[in-house]
């Protein structure tokens, strides 16, 4: 789900765009290919349900928007963020909060 990266960490994520509200729903598969599972409130239509990510995975890890990059998964809803500024402990200790 989340691995060290030149520059911050890469975090794994399955969009499920349209959900009633934005947020952290659990994770989604096991073992090396878990995924963290947020349901996006904006559809995924022209990039607005990863738009919403990114601001939602900003906003929870305390991060400026343009320290948060989508480097795979534009069209997909299995997903990898790149969050720059932040180390491996520090999002493990926040997402074991969410999971």
């Amino acid at each position: 789900m989340i691995r060290a990266a030149a520059g911050g960490v890469t975090l794994a994520v399955r969009a499920q765009p349209g959900a009633k509200k934005t947020g952290v729903i659990g994770t989604y598969g096991e073992g090396a290919a878990a995924q963290l599972k947020i349901g996006v409130q904006a559809p995924a239509i022209e990039g607005r349900a990863n738009s919403a990510l990114v601001s939602y995975l900003a906003e929870l890890f305390g991060l400026p928007k343009n320290c948060v990059e989508l480097i795979s998964g534009e069209l997909s809803r299995s997903k990898v963020f790149l969050l720059r500024g932040v180390t491996l402990d520090q999002v493990e200790t926040l997402l074991a909060e969410w999971t």
